[in-house]
């Protein structure tokens, strides 16, 4: 995977507090970016043919996450 090319676990990184995926793994995610905006059209998604949403773990053994969606606009 190029993410791991981008940032391997074996660099010479200083901040190892949590394991050796620790610092990749907040390297990685700043690089994906930590939201996503995505538009609503007839209360559904308006995503196109091809697109998707997907939620990625860069450690090895992530613990749990929360997911928070906040909805903007006016309802019709």
């Amino acid at each position: 995977m190029m993410l791991n090319r981008l940032a391997p676990e074996d660099a010479p990184y200083v901040h190892t507090d949590e394991g050796p995926d620790d610092m990749p793994g907040h390297v990685k995610a700043s690089l994906m970016g930590a939201s996503v905006t995505v538009p609503i059209r007839d209360g559904r998604l308006a995503l196109g043919t091809w697109q998707g949403i997907w939620l990625c773990e860069h450690r090895d053994h992530g613990g749990s996450r929360r997911v928070v969606i906040t909805i903007q606009g006016s309802p019709k």
